[in-house]
């Protein structure tokens, strides 16, 4: 039969199989629907087809909707025309699943009458964290299968669940032992000897059990718990209760209108901005393609504690040979026994086989001779933040490894050209900056000093893709993009304690806006030691303010480093993470705002983000003005993947523009009026934005002409 570019119809006698091949992962985009519908035609004009298969080839079955398509006119409509039209087909439809099949992929398969897949194949309903719910009829047909009940867990958790589970749930058929086509076309076969015909899904009735008042109010505390400042979730809870109350075709009608709502909240719009920001990072302007990557095929870590073994772990995982050095037996022993620890959590939690464990473990080897590097393709530094020091280990670096290795420093905050310095080699310097804990945070700073070559820099972004994490590249400053941003809003976090505000009203206030952790028990976390050495060691970098961090610093003196010795801006028991207020921290704090005369002042939770949130979003243009980073877009990818910025608000540039370039510009003025202009400077690129009454894109997009 015939065929177009991405969807074949083939025969098999009795059979009629519709073969999808749109790689790399089979999303359903224009040509595809198109595809389908003509086969869809030839279908039904066929008098001796008496089952028809639709598949995939490649490594997955449909991955999903192009949510590139989302900011163009809706295609929902289009969707349900399409699926309802193999849905009404009077001979039986079976879809045959294999690979990762997600959203408008699943809800394809929902629309067939029978459903087999491969094992370990997984199916996910992932649309609420991208600020939408599912829009192909899913809301609508999943609930008949599986109950209104188990189809809300998997909309609103977007948890993946596996073939088995999809079979105990319902909405698999069969689970395909052996090669998937063959299984599927003897499934179809076995349907059509047996004389079943089509069940189609739409006529089903919604299990009365799984639909009662007290399973959607228990989903709707669940979605507010899950998914606070949002929407979506309360939305698609709606949608599902109406599969319950409406005809299936008016069901689907209702989904329609709901998740083109949806498409236009704040919510969606920002979380599908950092869904495809995320993905240009990767682009770098001025980088031609001719640049091609040095080949890494080992790595050496130097610094065995908790961020080398991270960063030893992320290499072992990619399958890359690493090295991980130390100055001592003693430091080696325990950065292993570390690396071992979080390999059998895993094991534990079920994320990996034992076999896979004693795999990647085999893959670390460990050395405290630089002597054992000399072959590795890149050394990664991770010592302590020490200037001298880290000279001195690239100096050692420059004298063993081997020409063209790359030497990475992850360094947060400390002059990357003063380290290249201490090389004959700057142009194979580059930052590499990982995020604790280093094997599970997904962003990598790419920091380039002005001596780092084209060819070091792509090497590096091409390492983060097996690496599994989001390359951003950034020029040298104090703290690159995110710590720099950070800076500001931490600043304010500290005065405010300062000025009487309790930790618990600062922190609790950052986290109901949105952010994952509030900053004082973000230090108390990582140590509030780490960020008085960092002060300390670019005390030169900071303004002239006798309260700066000072919150910081009287804890430290009065031996409270935080989560690690059980007390810092809270107090916390042996083994548990929870925040216990202390009153003992709060008069620390108290005690030094005396001394340093910090007037006293009452503070409400809008004041409170604010004073934080306006700072971070001033120096991000400050950042994008002196083109520290490449675009603002990279900026909000820093702040979402490393700091625990929410995604539903875009990130810091993207929620700039959402209150309004005007309204932070009239913000950081009211602050200056308050506090003076020692903190509240603001960035020239801010009143230049808001004076010429242009969007970052527009300027961005002129920016690009002049170049």
């Amino acid at each position: 039969m015939s065929s177009s570019n991405v969807v074949r119809l083939q025969r098999d006698g009795e059979l009629a199989l519709v073969i999808v091949h749109n790689p790399p992962v089979n999303t359903i985009t224009a040509a595809v629907r198109s595809g389908l519908r003509e086969a869809l035609v030839q279908i039904q004009a066929s008098r001796d087809v008496r089952g028809v298969l639709l598949l995939c080839e490649g490594s997955t079955f449909f991955s999903g909707a192009d949510i590139g398509e989302f900011s163009g006119p809706p295609k929902e409509e289009e969707y349900r025309a399409l699926f309802n039209g193999y849905e009404a087909l009077s001979i039986p439809v079976v879809a045959a699943m294999h690979g990762t099949v997600m959203g408008g992929g699943l809800e394809v398969a929902l629309a067939c009458h029978y459903r087999v897949a491969a094992a370990g194949t997984r199916f996910a309903m992932p649309e609420v964290t991208l600020g939408i719910i599912p829009g192909a009829g899913g809301t609508q047909r999943m609930p008949r299968l599986i109950g209104a009940d188990q189809a809300l867990e998997m909309i609103i958790t977007a948890r993946p669940v596996d073939a088995a589970k999809g079979h105990e749930l319902g909405f698999v058929d069969e689970i395909i032992e052996g090669e998937l086509r063959s299984g599927a076309m003897a499934y179809l076969r076995s349907l059509i000897a047996s004389g079943i015909g089509p069940r189609r899904t739409g006529e089903m009735p919604v299990p009365a059990a799984s639909a009662t008042a007290e399973v959607f109010e228990r989903r709707r505390q669940q979605a507010r718990k899950l998914y606070p400042n949002r929407n979506a979730a309360l939305v698609a809870i709606d949608v599902v209760q109406a599969a319950t109350q409406l005809s299936f075709q008016k069901g689907l009608e209702y989904e329609t209108q709901r998740v083109n709502e949806c498409k236009e909240s704040v919510e969606s719009k920002g979380a599908v901005h950092v869904f495809f920001a995320e993905r240009e990072t990767r682009r770098i302007p001025g980088l031609p393609d001719s640049v091609k990557a040095r080949p890494i095929k080992s790595a050496g870590v130097i610094g065995a504690g908790t961020m080398g073994g991270g960063i030893a772990i992320c290499f072992a995982n990619a399958g890359i040979e690493v090295t991980l050095l130390d100055a001592d037996e003693q430091g080696l022993s325990r950065g292993l026994a570390n690396v071992e620890k979080t390999y059998q959590s895993m094991v534990e939690r079920g994320r990996l086989s034992a076999g896979d464990k004693a795999k990647r473990m085999a893959s670390i080897s460990t050395s405290l001779s630089y002597e054992s590097l000399t072959e590795a393709d890149v050394i990664i530094e991770a010592v302590t933040e020490n200037m001298n020091l880290k000279r001195k280990v690239f100096s050692d670096l420059d004298r063993v490894a081997k020409p063209g290795a790359v030497l990475a420093t992850n360094t947060s905050t400390l002059d990357i050209e003063q380290i290249a310095a201490a090389t004959k080699r700057p142009q194979d310097v580059i930052g590499m900056h990982f995020f604790s804990p280093a094997n599970v945070m997904p962003l990598l700073e790419v920091v380039r000093t002005t001596q780092t070559s084209q060819e070091t820099i792509r090497t590096v972004m091409d390492l983060a893709k097996p690496l599994r994490k989001t390359p951003v590249l950034a020029k040298v400053c104090y703290g690159f993009i995110g710590n720099r941003m950070m800076e500001g809003y931490a600043r304010e976090a500290e005065r405010m304690v300062l000025e009487g505000a309790t930790p618990r009203m600062v922190d609790s206030a950052l986290e109901e806006w949105g952010m994952a952790m509030g900053i004082l028990a973000v230090f108390d976390m990582a140590g509030i030691d780490v960020g008085v050495n960092v002060h300390k060691a670019n005390a030169s970098q900071f303004p002239p303010d006798p309260a700066y961090y000072q919150a910081d610093f009287a804890l430290y003196e009065a031996g409270r480093l935080g989560q690690k010795n059980g007390k810092g801006y809270y107090r916390y028991e042996p083994g548990n993470r929870a925040r216990f207020d202390d009153p003992e921290a709060i008069g620390i704090i108290a005690a030094r705002a005396w001394q340093l005369k910090v007037p006293q002042r009452q503070h409400t939770p809008q004041e409170i983000t604010e004073r934080c949130l306006y700072p971070l979003l001033n120096e991000g243009l400050r950042i994008l003005g002196e083109g520290v980073a490449l675009r603002a877009a990279d900026i909000d990818v820093v702040w979402t993947s490393g700091y625990g910025f929410p995604r539903y608000r875009g990130g810091p540039m993207f929620y700039a523009e959402t209150i309004g370039l005007d309204v932070l510009l009239a913000g950081m003025r009211k602050y200056q009026d308050i506090f003076g202009p020692m903190h509240w400077q603001p960035a020239p690129l801010l009143v230049e934005l808001v004076e010429r009454g242009l969007t970052i894109a527009q300027w961005e997009t002129r920016q690009r002409g002049a170049a």
